[in-house]
């Protein structure tokens, strides 16, 4: 039987790259706006949206929290759009993204951004639900509306354990 353990990773551009982008002010392309009042961190994330009638959506989630170790049972992808996720209160959360194998999740990994810290998970990626841990969180959402399935989940027969290493 294959080990079904997920260990938690500190979020990087580098280690996020196959996945999205990372969402954050460091090492951002910024200059100054406004007269000089208010500096753009600029252009953070690509946002993807494909299909008919498309459009970008802002929403605010507001998630309850999860408890470690977790038992992941489901995942999903949006053939359609990009989803970026950008905490909006102080949360502690996990990112869970995998590659894709012939229409299967294959090759999990999970990731705790830091506190100012965001992701865009790519179009057609695999990924967890939203996960805050330790308390009821709110993120804001970019992701897409329009006409079309945009969504397609994945339930795992044997659930994966997600949590610090062992």
């Amino acid at each position: 039987m294959t080990d079904r353990h997920i260990t938690i990773e500190p979020l990087t551009a580098g280690a996020f790259a196959p996945f999205g982008q990372v969402i954050e002010r460091q090492g951002a392309h910024h200059y100054p706006i406004n007269a000089g009042m208010t500096e753009r961190f600029h252009d953070l994330a690509r946002v993807e949206l494909g299909g008919v009638h498309a459009r970008p959506l802002i929403s605010i989630f507001h998630g309850k929290p999860y408890a470690l170790p977790l038992s992941l049972t489901l995942v999903e992808r949006h053939p359609q759009g990009s989803q970026a996720f950008y905490p909006i209160s102080q949360a502690s959360w996990l990112v869970i993204v995998a590659e894709d194998e012939g229409g299967t999740p294959v090759r999990l990994r999970a990731f705790r951004p830091g506190s100012d810290q965001g992701v865009n998970i790519a179009m057609n990626t695999w990924h967890g639900v939203l996960t805050p841990l330790e308390r009821e969180s709110e993120f804001l959402v970019v992701d897409r509306g329009g006409d079309g399935n945009n969504l397609e989940e994945y339930v795992f027969d044997t659930p994966w354990i997600v949590g610090a290493a062992s």
